[in-house]
């Protein structure tokens, strides 16, 4: 018999960890790879400053949509709020709905975790977020999962917001890792060895220095959009590769288009992270050169992370029993 269950955000925390998630990642992109699903290009619909997401999603075992709004300029309210709804792909039927935001969160964590562990030297262990709104926090705690972070550098364009951040962070790994918060993007990238930015900045949120990004894993999660960029021209000068989560991403973002268009980037140097996860090839940060990973996100990776949540939840009797 079916069980219908609403998960909110505590619910989804008691039943997986964000090893998990990564782990529901890696799955993804094994049907990506394999073209095991049915998927349109996401629906977007903005006005104003603010953007509306609709996903949806067939896979072999489940259909799931995910409705997301984006409201930036959000003060006293969290900027992303949405609802993911996952069906059966048996029958129709609906088994879940779930907190979009935190899905979001985990599973864009998740993305970038799977990245640094494929990525990134075993050993690495200083690391830089640039935007310290809920999609740094989800990307320290995922950085922090898969490696032995011992020093994290916070750069926020806002820094009164840093001290809550830190808070939060704090409550999901512990007390042990050190947490600088520095002055500059400068300061940051230069201290680390892992770099993520998360923001939805029109404009590069990193200096425009080649220097500063020799042997270095850069991981773009913040744009989304054609108009926003946050890469400068010099991180494109000492990769030969740049990863992307989905296809999508070429016509998706901003980092993506605006380096093929002005010919910092070439087509070739381009690389499906499904691909490589299949090939096993090794690939680091190392003799001068960076490596670049960039993610748009996509339905896929809802529907994959809220199908192992439910089955999770269902088994250790988690979450409200819908009628």
């Amino acid at each position: 018999m079916l069980i219908m269950i609403y998960l909110s955000a505590a619910d989804i925390r008691s039943t997986v960890s964000m090893c998990d998630v990564i782990t529901a990642i890696d799955q993804a992109y094994e049907q990506y790879e394999k073209d095991s699903f049915t998927m349109p290009a996401r629906m977007q619909v903005n006005q104003g400053g603010n953007t509306l997401l609709a996903m949806p999603c067939f896979t072999k075992d489940s259909i799931g949509t995910k409705l997301v709004t984006l409201f930036p300029e959000n003060k006293s309210h969290p900027a992303i709020h949405g609802v993911v709804v996952l069906k059966s792909g048996t029958t129709g039927e609906i088994q879940a709905i779930l907190d979009g935001s935190f899905i979001t969160g985990f599973r864009t964590g998740a993305i970038g975790g799977s990245a640094i562990r494929s990525l990134s030297p075993e050993t690495s262990s200083t690391l830089a977020i640039i935007g310290t709104g809920v999609q740094g926090l989800y990307q320290t705690i995922a950085a922090c999962s898969v490696r032995p972070i011992s020093d994290i550098y916070l750069y926020n364009r806002t820094p009164e917001r840093i001290p809550s951040f830190i808070k939060q962070v704090k409550e999901f790994i512990g007390e042990t890792i050190r947490i600088h918060t520095v002055g500059s993007s400068e300061e940051a990238v230069n201290s680390a060895e892992i770099i993520i930015t998360t923001t939805t900045s029109k404009d590069p949120v990193i200096p425009n220095n080649s220097n500063l990004f020799r042997n270095k894993l850069l991981v773009g999660i913040g744009s989304f959009q054609p108009s926003m960029q946050e890469f400068p021209e010099a991180v494109y000068y000492n990769t030969d590769q740049v990863f992307i989560d989905s296809l999508d991403a070429i016509h998706e973002s901003g980092d993506i288009i605006t380096p093929l268009k002005n010919g910092w980037l070439t087509k070739d140097s381009i690389i499906s992270f499904s691909s490589h996860l299949s090939s096993r090839n090794k690939v680091m940060p190392g003799n001068g050169k960076s490596v670049i990973f960039k993610s748009t996100g996509m339905a896929l990776f809802d529907v994959v992370v809220a199908a192992d949540i439910y089955e999770k939840a269902v088994k250790k009797g988690i979450g409200t029993k819908l009628e």
